[in-house]
């Protein structure tokens, strides 16, 4: 990022304390302290990129719907923990809020404390780094192991992309990857030029060279990864959604979730060492 001229607003969002970004080109974006959650990104002269449920619960404990909530260090419940680990409902620490010459800048942090080795017996700490310009959203997840032994990790960025409608966008970018399909509980190889929605869609991709492209009829982005080998591609579907309480009715039809993820190999950390993994956003 270039050097500080001013800084970004940090202010509220629905209620919630959160970092309010905004480039001198207009691009724009809002992470919540709550969860460390970008909830909002609008690239400079364009409209919303990112879902957000109407039915989203915000305060302490809960987890957004929508947005880019930060999995940590667990996926899903693949593990003891709770669901997607135990980043994503917490209040994290705004190191960093400013505004350079070209893009706006958060850095939050999140550390060990007794709660979260009353579930996780480890000495860590996490850094997302939100940089917003132009067209792009860059969201940078650092994990560290402050001290202790050596502990395994996975971890995703769950970022939810806004969609006129499901069932007409295009994913391209997977075929020839071997995925793990959840729906069916099976491994495939996929062989279409684009992944499709038709259904409920729940599928790991295992070491996937990025870029995607996901196009709409009148817009399409670029999604890239740094140090993420994973995608999950994921849309609950009609009859799913009908059973989530923080979803009204047919936004599924409003959103695909594309996830930058570390899943099929764990990370592992021994004391004083680091992992970082990016995912990029380039609208178009």
């Amino acid at each position: 990022m270039s050097g500080a001229v001013s800084h970004s607003a940090c202010g509220e969002f629905n209620g919630q304390p959160a970092a309010l970004l905004r480039a001198p080109d207009g691009a724009a974006a809002v992470v919540l302290l709550h969860g460390a959650q970008v909830v909002s990104w609008q690239p400079a002269g364009g409209g919303e990129r990112l879902f957000l449920s109407e039915r989203s619960r915000f305060g302490p404990g809960a987890s957004v719907r929508g947005g880019i909530p930060v999995v940590f260090p667990q996926f899903s419940e693949r593990g003891s923990l709770p669901r997607h680990g135990l980043a994503r409902s917490r209040a994290w620490q705004l190191v960093r809020c400013e505004t350079g010459e070209a893009d706006a800048l958060a850095v939050l942090q999140l550390v060990d404390s007794e709660e979260t080795r009353a579930q996780w017996p480890h000495a860590f700490a996490l850094e997302l780094t939100v940089c917003v310009r132009a067209d792009r959203l860059d969201v940078e997840l650092a994990a560290s192991n402050t001290g202790g032994p050596a502990f395994d990790f996975t971890a995703a960025l769950h970022t939810y992309l806004r969609v006129a409608e499901v069932e007409t966008a295009r994913l391209a970018g997977l075929r020839g990857c071997r995925y793990e399909d959840a729906v069916t509980g099976t491994m495939k190889v996929d062989r279409e030029d684009a992944v499709c929605v038709e259904a409920e869609t729940d599928r790991i991709y295992y070491g996937v060279a990025t870029p995607l492209a996901l196009s709409e009829p009148k817009r399409r982005l670029r999604i890239e990864a740094a140090r993420f080998p994973d995608v999950v591609v994921w849309n609950p579907g009609q009859v799913r959604a009908a059973a989530m309480a923080d979803l009204a009715p047919d936004e599924f039809r409003r959103f695909l979730c594309v996830e930058a993820a570390l899943i099929g190999q764990p990370q592992r950390l021994a004391e004083g060492e680091q992992w970082w993994g990016r995912q990029t956003l380039i609208a178009g």
